[in-house]
């Protein structure tokens, strides 16, 4: 494909702006049609990013001949049926992290995406941002080895609240949305899948009926562990910080940011064309259209990843 992608782009809050500034830098991609279900707040957007055309429905852009792709930044309880929507209607679609909040809807969007051929990409952005990246290519140099991730995912969520500050129309979830990032991420850096998986979560809350604290552990197949923590009750530092620890370093990985064991920073501006995890992301997806060819972060690569989620839910629940 040598002509401009032509981009759906489906959430017009936080995530869809930071996908919004990312794909300005790239060339050859278009975003013509937006989709929110605020319609006034989405044509204050779509002006302020030149987009011509504006719903709050993405059946509207998906009838639109000129989509070649869609990017869903949406609701993660739509992520599956929107995904298969979008494959149906022909268009390649990558959609944010998490592919689906069940393990039968990640797999009717990786059966719909081999019924089509069309590429289906997940938001995995760990396995994007300069920092990991510089870590995993230690690893496939020979050079390092994880032992161990300690990860720790904190945010004060007591209410539907994104990440603007502004109130949400769904409620997030610890295990299928923020642990995905880890359980990903530790199996692709490790290049070992996971063989041992345990979680123990603390009460429910009372108003937004989900647990709010959680610990899960890990084990992949070559003998690296994981130990992963995750709060929306921690009132302080906000995000996910995850340590490597290996046979020859330790790596602090900060979002795009990366530290040595001794918090001295390691210049990671060479390790890909921008220090932006999100725009990297997207560049991915728009060159896997551009050569048919399937990217990294594929939704066949990460289904891995919610078969794990969905045992954890299993043990959870009993």
């Amino acid at each position: 494909m040598s002509k401009t992608i032509k981009v759906a782009l489906a959430g017009a809050g936080a995530f869809g702006i930071k996908h919004l500034d990312g794909i300005k830098n790239i060339d050859g991609v278009e975003v013509v049609s937006l989709i929110s279900r605020d319609l006034d707040k989405t044509k204050e957007v779509a002006a302020q990013y030149g987009i011509g055309h504006v719903t709050t429905e993405l059946s509207e852009s998906l009838a639109l001949k000129e989509v070649d792709a869609v990017i869903l930044c949406t609701p993660t309880q739509m992520h599956a049926a929107q995904s298969v929507a979008c494959l149906k209607a022909g268009k390649h679609v990558q959609v944010e992290i998490p592919l689906a909040d069940t393990l039968h809807g990640a797999l009717e969007v990786a059966a719909m995406q081999e019924q089509t051929g069309l590429v289906a990409m997940c938001g995995h952005t760990r396995r994007f941002n300069p920092s990991h990246q510089y870590v995993h290519k230690e690893i496939t140099a020979g050079r390092f080895n994880i032992q161990q991730m300690d990860v720790q995912t904190y945010f004060f969520r007591r209410t539907n609240m994104n990440a603007l500050g502004q109130a949400r129309s769904w409620t997030d979830h610890l295990l299928w949305h923020h642990a995905a990032h880890t359980v990903d991420l530790f199996a692709y850096q490790c290049g070992s899948p996971i063989v041992k998986a345990n979680a123990v979560q603390g009460p429910i809350h009372p108003v937004l009926g989900i647990a709010m604290d959680m610990s899960i552990q890990l084990k992949a197949a070559n003998g690296a562990i994981c130990t992963l923590s995750l709060s929306f009750n921690n009132d302080g530092p906000l995000g996910t910080f995850f340590r490597y620890i290996g046979d020859s370093a330790t790596y602090l990985a900060r979002y795009d940011d990366l530290f040595n064991g001794k918090e001295e920073k390691i210049d990671v501006s060479q390790v890909d064309v921008s220090m932006n995890g999100i725009e990297l992301q997207d560049r991915e997806f728009f060159a896997a259209i551009r050569e048919g060819r399937a990217p990294n972060s594929s939704v066949a690569q990460v289904l891995p990843c919610y078969q794990v989620l969905h045992d954890l839910e299993q043990q959870l629940s009993q």
